[in-house]
């Protein structure tokens, strides 16, 4: 992404659409949360009869299966919908706190209100949901929204259009197509907020626009999870477990297990169970299995195949540049300078090394940057204990990994180079609401002792400061 100062100005039409969009915002519309609901509905309605057409286009960008797109990005969407549709109205309505009795007579509560026109920018690897979920909670919170989806996933993108475009008129819900120049000019505007989702690299682009208009953000990136395995384990659930979570979309998952530490002494059967899970699940040829897909595009094919050192594969390393085909690949006797443990891998490529003592680990994992999820496979309460206090991440799974996503109750999101901000459920809402303080207090009653001048009540001043909540 170029910076965000230079525009083309053919893409005038980008300011154009954005002033729309403020003007409606000012007439109020979206202020009503039966007009919110209204569109929700309709947006699921869309969704559930466009569903066969969004698993389509899945697989012609990523070669998704229809099971996998439904667990990864219809199944997820549908149900963050649902659970949104319940209860929006609830999450709109003014939340009472506590008052002091200092501050009485009177009351006290949270109003969220919408920020008013906010920027969705939403990633390639899973295009469908990673633009839905964002979009249902600014909704929900009363906003206008101009969506950015990936250039890369162009299928996706184009059903994801047709949908929007029979719910939503563009001065409500916009999407704009297009690849750098267009997400340049994007940023270049001034918005009420941003959400993004993608690499550390463009987050940082991303955030340094937006702090030109103090824009507040959600930056949602990444990073080398680590998938920590302790001697004491339930090896077949583990080895299932981790070649689920890891060759998911090949490997195209922000929080897929980037590298496993694994202890000296269930290193090779733990390796062998792996390998044996891998066959299970995608065949002796995953190249010809239904639920194995493949790379997003030649680029990023060819630099997950310069991160493969062959002398280190001890399964797999297959590639087929024709078909963006990389085999689920394992490479052992990893060391920490290897070029594959220096960027986020984003593929089906997992690196093994070994551990002894669990400090050195927590060691190691600490001298990076916090990732954005982080994997304990242990039955020793003291070694989870000790890992999940030590090493701080965005979000953890003990004994599984991914999973921690799926839960609406849970907020996801980074923390440092991984992210920030969380989402989902009513996260989402209040990510996209500005949760206004409210204090009323009686017009008739009032405390006299708050007045100057203090003398006496100075000492029931101080008590009721002190005494009160």
């Amino acid at each position: 992404m170029e910076n965000p100062i230079t525009v083309s100005p053919n893409l005038s039409y980008i300011k154009e659409g954005l002033q729309k969009q403020k003007e409606y915002f000012k007439t109020g519309a979206t202020l009503d949360v039966e007009f919110r609901l209204k569109h929700l509905r309709l947006l699921k309605k869309e969704i559930e009869k466009r569903e066969a057409d969004i698993h389509q286009a899945l697989y012609k960008d990523l070669k998704k299966s229809e099971p996998e797109a439904y667990i990864t990005e219809t199944g997820i969407v549908m149900k963050e919908l649902d659970e949104t549709i319940k209860k929006t109205r609830r999450w709109a309505k003014p939340r009472s706190v506590p008052t002091p009795m200092f501050f009485s007579p009177g009351s006290s509560k949270i109003h969220p209100e919408p920020y008013g026109t906010c920027l969705v920018i939403s990633p390639w690897n899973y295009p469908f949901q990673l633009l839905f979920l964002p979009l249902i909670g600014a909704i929900s919170a009363g906003n206008t929204v101009v969506c950015k989806p990936s250039e890369c996933s162009a299928h996706t993108t184009q059903i994801t259009k047709e949908i929007i475009e029979a719910v939503f008129e563009k001065q409500y819900v916009w999407v704009v197509e297009g690849a750098v120049p267009e997400s340049t000019a994007l940023l270049r505007e001034r918005w009420d907020y941003i959400f993004f989702t993608g690499s550390t690299h463009v987050g940082r682009i991303v955030y340094q626009a937006a702090a030109k208009h103090l824009t507040p953000v959600t930056l949602e990136l990444g990073g080398k999870s680590p998938c920590i395995v302790d001697k004491d384990i339930n090896l077949e659930n583990t080895a299932n477990r981790i070649v689920w979570a890891k060759f998911l979309n090949v490997g195209q998952t922000c929080i897929a297990p980037d590298y496993m530490y694994v202890h000296e002494d269930i290193k090779d059967k733990l390796i062998a169970k792996i390998k044996e899970k891998i066959s299970q699940h995608y065949s002796d040829s995953p190249q010809t299995s239904e639920d194995f897909g493949r790379i997003i595009n030649e680029r990023n094919f060819e630099r997950l195949c310069s991160l493969i050192d062959g002398e280190k594969v001890c399964f797999g390393g297959q590639t087929d540049k024709d078909d963006l085909y990389i085999s689920p690949t394992l490479m052992d006797n990893v060391h920490p300078d290897d070029a594959v443990m220096q960027e986020e891998i984003f593929g089906p490529i997992l690196p093994i090394m070994t551990y002894k003592n669990i400090d050195d680990v927590i060691q190691y994992i600490n001298s990076k940057e916090k990732p954005l999820a982080l994997y304990v496979f242990s039955t020793n309460k003291s070694i989870v204990n000790k890992v999940l206090k030590n090493c701080s991440s965005g979000g953890a799974t003990v004994n599984d990994a991914v999973l921690h996503i799926g839960n609406a109750h849970l907020p996801f999101g980074g923390v440092g180079e991984s992210g920030i901000g969380a989402y989902h459920s009513q996260l989402t809402f209040d990510t996209f609401s500005h949760l206004k303080s409210v204090l009323h207090k009686w017009a008739i009653v009032d405390l006299s002792i708050r007045y100057a001048p203090w003398g006496k009540n100075f000492k029931w001043l101080k008590f009721l400061m002190k005494n009160t909540l």
